[in-house]
């Protein structure tokens, strides 16, 4: 079951003669023939373009790092004469190149699958449009998947790719990573340059938002990293890739939930799991809560949801009956723009949030807390029921990812564990800006240290 093998490990069977690209291909394929119509992960399946890349790189020797591994993109990256779409009716837009990242997996040899599903114009929390359907979760299809990168999500969790990229405005990588139970990273903002993006996603909008790479593994997610990395001229806040330097953990800071939301208890028992399995790589931790970011959450629904929002309106402009419900309720038809002077104070706003947790961090170059408040909800859910009397609504159950996108940090969830009704349930890891590779390092130790979880069934 080629497969179910990790990325790496493809790349490495690869590499040695002992797999070609073809069989690697036709085995996903063979996959999403099974599995897909049930999950409705794929937008596109780009099967007669796979099989040619496949077969002309099996006459090659390998060369890149991903030479003959297959991978998957969300919808809402350019490729190469391929019509993206981001989910909605209103959007047909044939791509004469490939988006930066597309482009470097290519240089690395990979091979593109098909373009997964997302929300309509990647605007919410679960994957649900009218052109491709619902994307349920691949543990339990009665749960979402997540959003905005949940079919990419849904077709790493279900076996249908080893890995690719997805885009986080908001947790759009950590919740469906989360949800789904793999390894989703979001990059220090600027380490993955966003170019050929859609929706495009202006400055000042744009500080929040980073392409970053999903997979089963944090090995896989490293790979990937190594390849996507670095200075692309179509995003002016990229950067060129950094020299390896190395940090210190004196101690991991263990923030159990943010400020007075109320986290599922599952979640705290996979943040106890963590903490000790870090304790067992020699580290020490102490728990802790960063002070005065309370008001990071709603200073990033300024950033994402209120200017971004103004450009998705200029977009569909009379055209709403056109656009789905969950656009609808992210998206107002009407609001005030905001004057010149609203933008900057939320600039410096902003600023000085980042220098407050910059500071409190000093001690604690990495945090271990929960991705999310809860685990993966029904779809149209919108309060969440954590047991004991306690609920809590989608905004600031989303708190713990939007923080760190507000404040541009790199951070890495992984799986730790599943719900009683067979849900899985992540932890996150976040470090200091620029220290993505401190992050994946001890990301992977802690994997390590956790060992092997449950399987997806058949």
């Amino acid at each position: 079951m080629l497969e179910r093998c990790s990325l790496t490990e493809m790349a490495r069977l690869v590499r040695s003669g002992e797999v070609s690209s073809v069989e690697l291909v036709e085995a996903h394929l063979a996959r999403i023939d099974q599995v897909n119509p049930r999950l409705r992960a794929f937008s596109q399946i780009f099967v007669d373009q796979a099989r040619s890349e496949a077969q002309r790189l099996a006459q090659l020797s390998p060369a890149g790092p991903l030479h003959g591994v297959p991978v998957t993109i969300k919808d809402g990256f350019e490729i190469q004469g391929i019509c993206i779409r981001a989910g909605s009716k209103l959007l047909e837009r044939h791509c004469q190149s490939d988006a930066t990242t597309v482009a470097r997996l290519r240089s690395a040899g990979a091979i593109l699958l098909g373009q997964t599903n997302v929300p309509e114009l990647l605007s919410s929390y679960e994957t649900e449009n009218f052109l491709t359907g619902r994307t349920v979760n691949p543990w339990h299809g009665d749960y979402t998947a997540g959003g905005s990168s949940g079919g990419e999500a849904a077709a790493i969790a279900s076996y249908c790719s080893p890995g690719g990229v997805g885009s986080d405005g908001g947790g759009s990588i950590r919740i469906p990573s989360h949800f789904c139970g793999i390894v989703g990273f979001k990059p220090t903002r600027g380490r993955v340059g966003n170019g050929g993006s859609f929706p495009p996603c202006p400055l000042p909008a744009a500080l929040v938002v980073s392409p970053g790479p999903m997979a089963r593994t944090v090995a896989d997610v490293r790979l990937l990293f190594d390849q996507i990395q670095g200075e692309d001229e179509r995003d002016s806040l990229s950067l060129p890739r950094p020299a390896p330097a190395h940090t210190d953990v004196p101690c991991v800071g263990l923030w159990r939930q943010f400020y007075h939301v109320p986290t599922h208890p599952e979640i705290q028992a996979a943040l106890d799991r963590a903490a000790a399995c870090l304790q067992e790589c020699g580290l020490a931790i102490e728990e802790i809560s960063l002070q005065g970011l309370e008001r990071a959450p709603n200073v990033w629904a300024f950033f994402f949801g209120e200017l971004r929002g103004l450009q998705i309106r200029d977009f569909v402009a009379d055209r709403w009956a056109d656009t789905h419900w969950t656009l609808q309720e992210t998206v107002p038809r009407e609001a005030a723009v905001p004057d010149a002077r609203r933008i900057a104070a939320q600039l410096e706003e902003r600023e000085r949030l980042r220098q407050l947790a910059l500071e409190q961090m000093r001690p604690y170059p990495l945090l271990l807390m929960p991705p999310a408040a809860i685990p993966a909800f029904r779809p149209g859910e919108r309060r969440y029921d954590l047991g004991g009397g306690k609920t809590v609504s989608q905004f600031p159950a989303m708190a713990q990812a939007t923080l760190w996108n507000l404040l541009g940090f790199p951070a890495l969830v992984l799986p730790f564990g599943f719900t009683k009704e067979g849900l899985p349930v992540a932890v996150q890891l976040v470090g200091r800006p620029f220290q993505d590779e401190l992050v994946l390092e001890v990301g992977e130790k802690l994997e390590q240290a956790r060992g092997p979880l449950r399987a997806l069934p058949d």
